[in-house]
């Protein structure tokens, strides 16, 4: 008899722009990297760092919080019901 191997987590995928890219495994890191690009984001002014930092930040720690999932998902919703065309 062999016994069952553990299940691994499935490794977690952002989807960008169609793109797929994969993020770390470990929880301290996505949510460090996460934190990173929004603090870094806020300082958009400089050359090289730029305001867009800040929505991917907030999508790295939408995979690790409910308060930001929540407002990722209203903010998709929004975002689909403006471009739909107004019959």
């Amino acid at each position: 008899m062999t016994s069952p191997k553990p299940q691994q987590p499935q490794k977690r995928k952002i989807s960008v722009f169609g793109r797929e890219f994969a993020m770390p495994r470990s929880r301290g890191v996505r949510i460090g990297i996460g934190v990173a690009l929004c603090f870094l984001g806020l300082l958009g002014f400089l050359p090289v760092l730029g305001f867009w930092m800040i929505p991917l930040g907030l999508l790295i720690l939408s995979h690790e919080f409910h308060v930001v999932r929540r407002v990722r998902r209203k903010l998709i919703i929004w975002w689909e019901r403006r471009k739909r065309p107004a019959s």
